[in-house]
């Protein structure tokens, strides 16, 4: 596997997850669920990135 497609994937997935509340109202990008959801979005796109190099070969 390719873990430069898994970590640009967990990268951008756990940035957007991240901002997803500052989207909703909440201005401190430091806040608790900031971080939580950014860690959801970045478990997230490991899961993306391992399939995305499962589909290359």
């Amino acid at each position: 596997m390719k873990k430069t497609i898994i970590i640009v994937s967990a990268t951008i997935f756990g940035i957007l997850g991240g901002y997803v509340p500052y989207l909703w109202g909440d201005k401190d990008l430091l806040s608790v669920s900031s971080i939580l959801i950014g860690t959801v979005g970045a478990l997230f796109g490991i899961w993306v990135g391992v399939w995305i190099n499962k589909q290359i070969g």
